[in-house]
């Protein structure tokens, strides 16, 4: 989400001058820090950030704080690095060009209704896509920080979403990647009179965009996966079989005191309707470890739930009180250490499926689509189920989708040879 507002803002500014983006730090006129608030520690981050910028920047070059940090800390981050120009919060992304003239602007409404904006185009990669389908969040899971930062969710209009798609389509790209906080709930509130349209049936509709052949989402929220929603991913040619489903925790209680709205058999209900109706989907998930409140019998319920599932892929940290959260507040806070160990236990746990999962693909032939050329005459590309792979090649791959040989296994991406 972070990436598809760079890539808003760098249209934007085109907009009005010709911006060219640079590696080296020096010849930057304008230095922009998109920033997330989800953990802690990006946010301690930041000011050092700052700090290095001002010190070896050009005198005459601007530096500006964007995204969720720049929602939630506002007029405080001038008051804390005078050197920043302007705060451009999440939910304001349209409005980069007034405020790289207005200096110490902040502009961090979290009313601020995009939906219907029509952003000028540019995407770092020609052969795919990002395209928000809504902004903001109406959860109030009581850990996160995000709807403090991005608003209440309003949907885009389908009929946006098509033509930025349909655009895309026509200038290379083969595959989509729908973002939203929770992509499922799709359809809740339109900021516009627009006609009702849930997430399953955007999805058909974007299934009829002419050259789109490949559809990616993120993220759902298990409370939203409904069997229609699940059949239609299971069963739509386009839809890829990757899927990012969210646990948490695998404990009851403690996903009550999370305010996620399901049960841990809620959960695995879901996941085991993916597994049965589509056999070869990936399923990736979110755990936090060391909640306020959290036993070592809740902790044995997570690890439960990755015996069950058998992630392909999990994203894991440790608890961080976030500001604006409710669980800031809770007092059966649990120790680091005591976290730190159960999250020791639980990635090393899951480096071992994740062995076994990729070992087994030796062999295996996947259909790959390849959009980034690598050094060392390589290329990359994903298969339909979000495996990484690499192959030798040339340009000539790139914007293909061709069957690849796994001929060489590791944790982290397969090695491939084109058929």
């Amino acid at each position: 989400m972070n990436v598809r507002d760079s890539e808003h803002m760098i249209a934007e500014l085109n907009r009005q001058e010709p911006y060219e983006l640079t590696e080296n730090l020096n010849e930057a006129d304008l230095i922009i820090i998109n920033t997330c608030s989800v953990r802690e520690k990006p946010v301690a981050k930041l000011f050092s950030e700052i700090g290095v910028f001002n010190k070896y920047k050009k005198p005459s070059a601007k530096i500006g704080v964007t995204g969720c940090t720049a929602s939630h800390l506002g007029e405080e981050i001038i008051k804390r690095a005078p050197s920043v120009d302007f705060v451009l919060g999440a939910r304001n992304v349209s409005k980069i060009t007034q405020v790289i003239n207005q200096k110490h602007a902040v502009e961090v409404s979290t009313d601020f209704d995009e939906s219907t904006y029509d952003f000028a185009e540019y995407r770092s990669n020609p052969f795919k896509a990002m395209v928000n389908i809504s902004i903001g969040c109406d959860k109030s899971c009581t850990f996160c920080i995000v709807p403090a930062t991005r608003g209440e969710e309003i949907s885009i209009p389908s009929d946006l979403i098509v033509q930025e798609i349909t655009k895309a389509v026509a200038t290379g790209a083969k595959e989509v990647m729908l973002l939203g906080q929770n992509v499922n709930n799709y359809g809740r509130r339109f900021g516009s009179n627009e006609e009702q349209c849930d997430f399953t049936q955007l999805l058909r509709k974007i299934s009829q965009i002419e050259g789109l052949e490949r559809i990616r989402f993120t993220s759902p929220h298990p409370l939203h996966m409904d069997d229609a929603f699940l059949e239609e991913f299971a069963n739509n040619p386009k839809i890829c079989k990757q899927i990012h489903v969210p646990l948490q925790s695998g404990s009851t209680s403690l996903l009550k005191a999370m305010k996620r709205g399901y049960t841990k058999e809620n959960f695995i209900n879901r996941c085991e309707k993916i597994r049965a109706l589509c056999p070869e989907a990936a399923i990736s998930t979110d755990i936090i470890v060391g909640f306020p409140g959290e036993s070592d019998p809740d902790f044995e319920d997570t690890m439960d739930v990755l015996e069950k599932v058998r992630f392909e892929q999990l994203f894991s940290f440790k608890y961080s009180a976030r500001p604006h959260t409710e669980a800031a507040t809770f007092t059966n806070q649990i120790d680091s250490d005591i976290a730190g160990e159960r999250l020791t236990r639980l990635q090393s746990r899951h480096t071992e499926i994740l062995d076994e999962v990729m070992d087994a693909q030796l062999g295996a032939v996947h259909q790959v689509y390849f959009d980034e050329l690598k050094s060392g005459g390589r290329v990359s590309g994903r298969s339909d189920d979000g495996k990484l792979f690499f192959v030798q090649g040339s340009e000539e791959l790139l914007g293909k989708i061709l069957p690849v040989k796994v001929i060489k296994t590791s944790r982290g991406a397969l090695d491939g040879e084109v058929l």
